[in-house]
C-alpha cells in the first residue's frame, strides 16, 4: 500500500489514507500446497508483527540479506537462494498459493536460506525491518495498474522508494524489472530523481539483465509474444566505489 491523503469533513484535517497497491486473489489453494503451509511455515515462515526483525537470528548466521516483495510461486526466488547459498533470502507474497508453492520447493530442496512473510509488503517494511539492513531489493514484474485512473495504485511511488532507501544499507541495489514499458519509464524517471539513489547503468538508462535473474516462466511467455521486459537497477549512495 501507499499513503495518499483525505479531508477529514467534519474536523477539516487532512489525514493520510492507505491505498493498496495489489488485489487479493481468491485463487484455489492445492492439497499440496496447504500441507506444506501446514508442514512447513513454522520453519520458514515469519509471522507479520510490531516488533523488528533480527536477520541474524532468524536466519541463524550473519550474511547478506536480499528482500523479494511479490515473489508470485517463488520459482524464481527459489533458483536464487538456491545457486547463491552465501546471502539470505526474505521474500514478501499476500497469496497464500504462492507462499505454498515456494514451501513445498524450499523443503524439498533442503534450503535453509529462504524465509517469508503474509503480509503487505509496506507494512513489513515500515514495522519489521530495520533501517539499513537490506543488501538488496527486488521487486519483480509488479502490478502495472494500466489505466491511467488506476495508476495511484502502483507499488512504486515516490513515498515506497524512500521507505526502501531507509532500509537498504548503504551501497545497497534496488532492482526492479516490469513487462510494462509505460511503467518502466515511469519507475525510471522517479529513481533518476531520487537523491538516494543512483543509477548503476551508464547513461541512466535501463540495465541488462543481470545472470542472478532467471527468467520466468510468464517472462518466456511473453518474449514469444514480442513482449518486452525492462530491468532497472539503482544503488543506495554511501557504500564503497
Amino acid at each position: 500500500m501507499i499513503m495518499s491523503t483525505t479531508d477529514d469533513l467534519s474536523t477539516g484535517i487532512t489525514v493520510p489514507r492507505r491505498i493498496r497497491s495489489f488485489v487479493r486473489r481468491q485463487g484455489r489453494t492445492t492439497s499440496a500446497q496447504r500441507r506444506a503451509l501446514a508442514e512447513w511455515w513454522a520453519r520458514f515462515g515469519i509471522e507479520a508483527s510490531q516488533s523488528l526483525l533480527d536477520p541474524d537470528r532468524v536466519f541463524g548466521r550473519r550474511a547478506p540479506l536480499v528482500l523479494e516483495i511479490g515473489f508470485g510461486d517463488g520459482e524464481s526466488l527459489v533458483k536464487m537462494a538456491m545457486a547463491d547459498p552465501e546471502r539470505d533470502y526474505l521474500g514478501i507474497e499476500v497469496h497464500r498459493p504462492g507462499i505454498g508453492s515456494l514451501l513445498l520447493r524450499v523443503a524439498a530442496l533442503g534450503l535453509t536460506n529462504v524465509r517469508v512473510i503474509c503480509a503487505d509488503a509496506v507494512e513489513v517494511l515500515e514495522r519489521q525491518v530495520p533501517d539499513q539492513c537490506l543488501d538488496r531489493v527486488q521487486i519483480f514484474f509488479p502490478d502495472p495498474w494500466p489505466k491511467t485512473r488506476h495508476h495511484k495504485r502502483r507499488l512504486i511511488q515516490p513515498p515506497f522508494v524512500a521507505l526502501l532507501s531507509r532500509k537498504l544499507k548503504p551501497g545497497g541495489r534496488l532492482h526492479v524489472a516490469t513487462d510494462c514499458e509505460e511503467y518502466a519509464r515511469a519507475i525510471l524517471d522517479l529513481l533518476n530523481h531520487t537523491s538516494e539513489l543512483a543509477n548503476a547503468v551508464a547513461g541512466k538508462g535501463f540495465a541488462p539483465r543481470p545472470v542472478y535473474r532467471s527468467p520466468t516462466k510468464f517472462e518466456q511467455r511473453g518474449w514469444r509474444l514480442g513482449h518486452g521486459v525492462w530491468d532497472l537497477s539503482f544503488v543506495k549512495a554511501g557504500g564503497d566505489d
